[in-house]
């Protein structure tokens, strides 16, 4: 990890507790699809995977300064990052449609 000394002490304390908020977040996810069916099901395990995929490359940041500034209190940023992705987007704007459709 990249810092001084009292920074990489300070993120090393601040990044177990992303972990456990990604990890929450995912086992929301993984809930809900376990009481859908497909197609929604299909989605929701997609945006399972997506969260997987934030959480690989949130916990490989190595710079100290980064969980500091955007993780020192965990509050809704997952839930951020995911509604921001394209993918998860796209997701929503289809799942959408599909039930404007069936109405």
């Amino acid at each position: 990890m990249t810092g001084t000394e009292s920074q990489i002490e300070w993120a090393q304390r601040i990044k177990p507790k992303v972990g456990v908020e990604f990890d929450r977040v995912t086992r929301v996810f993984e809930t809900v699809a376990s009481k859908q069916q497909d197609p929604d099901r299909a989605e929701t395990r997609l945006i399972v995977d997506l969260v997987r995929e934030m959480r690989a490359g949130v916990m490989a940041n190595e710079e100290a300064g980064y969980f500091i500034r955007v993780w020192q209190e965990v509050k809704d940023q997952v839930r951020q990052m995911v509604s921001q992705d394209p993918r998860y987007v796209e997701i929503r704007a289809g799942r959408t449609a599909r039930k404007s459709r069936a109405a």
